[in-house]
């Protein structure tokens, strides 16, 4: 049965010398269901849908320039002698970490620029990053890649994972967990969670907190399955980062609740709670 079992084309578009892949396609949809759904909460809370769009035009570039950065350091033995490898970005090696990095650094900026909140701009975001990360995900299940240890067709089965999942996690010869599925639920869950809080009188910038915690919590599990992780010594990079990255979100949550009293995410510029309907 094995022997008879083909992996998915990564390629869906071939135009002779120019090939558009599936991974190219599936992170576009993440971006533009994360900006239609920027765009309309931003629109609720008040502030100008142009916003997200002019933020996009230099957050998508930056991000995946950070996103390679990211790589290339910590992959920097073999980079250091194929230094030509560095800005070839189509050979693969890009980390989420790095956008992530990114696209925060570039908000920071931006809404300094526009004279607007950074937290506001950030909670809004925060169900669009995340249910991005999870529809991304399946661009590295068309690569076969980001997966985990070797596991047995029967474990898979016993998951009740249909076939086509089944059968893409069959890589030259041996099946796979797939990590890459399991970050993308967590993730799916985690945007459930998100639309749930920001109906509660939750405070501003704690929405987008919140969302930091929750990835970084599902992806510090994720990271210790899977096979290519980038290495600090003996450490995962993410793991290390993740755990980094709540209790710094946490700190600063109690640091704003104590110091700051920061309005709730549903107020509006007078610091009023309108009545759920």
């Amino acid at each position: 049965m094995e022997n008879q079992i083909k992996p998915l084309d990564p390629v869906a578009i071939d135009l002779g010398g120019l090939s558009i892949k599936w991974y190219g396609i599936i992170i576009a949809v993440g971006v533009v269901v994360a900006l239609l759904l920027a765009l309309r909460e931003s629109s609720k809370r008040g502030l100008d849908k142009e916003l997200y769009i002019d933020l996009l035009i230099w957050a998508i570039p930056i991000s995946i320039i950070c996103a390679r950065i990211y790589y290339v350091v910590f992959q920097w033995d073999f980079y250091k002698n194929n230094l030509d490898e560095i800005i070839k970005i189509w050979h693969g090696g890009i980390a989420i970490y790095g956008a992530l990095i990114g696209a925060v650094a570039t908000a920071i900026i931006f809404a300094r620029v526009k004279k607007i909140s950074f937290w506001q701009l950030a909670d809004i975001a925060a169900p669009s990053l995340i249910i991005a990360q999870a529809i991304g995900r399946w661009g590295n299940f068309m690569n076969q890649e980001a997966h985990g240890a070797e596991t047995t067709r029967s474990f898979l089965e016993g998951l009740h994972l249909p076939d086509f999942i089944i059968n893409q996690m069959y890589i030259e010869g041996t099946y796979y967990q797939p990590t890459f599925l399991y970050e993308s639920l967590w993730n799916v869950l985690g945007f459930i969670v998100l639309l749930i809080l920001r109906r509660t009188k939750i405070r501003r910038g704690e929405l987008f907190l919140s969302y930091v915690i929750w990835y970084s919590f599902g992806r510090f599990f994720v990271e210790g399955m899977r096979t290519d992780s980038l290495m600090w010594g003996d450490f995962r990079v993410s793991q290390v980062l993740a755990i980094l990255l709540i209790v710094v979100s946490l700190a600063i949550i109690a640091y704003r609740r104590i110091k700051q009293n920061p309005p709730y995410y549903m107020a509006d510029k007078f610091g009023n709670v309108p009545k759920r309907k």
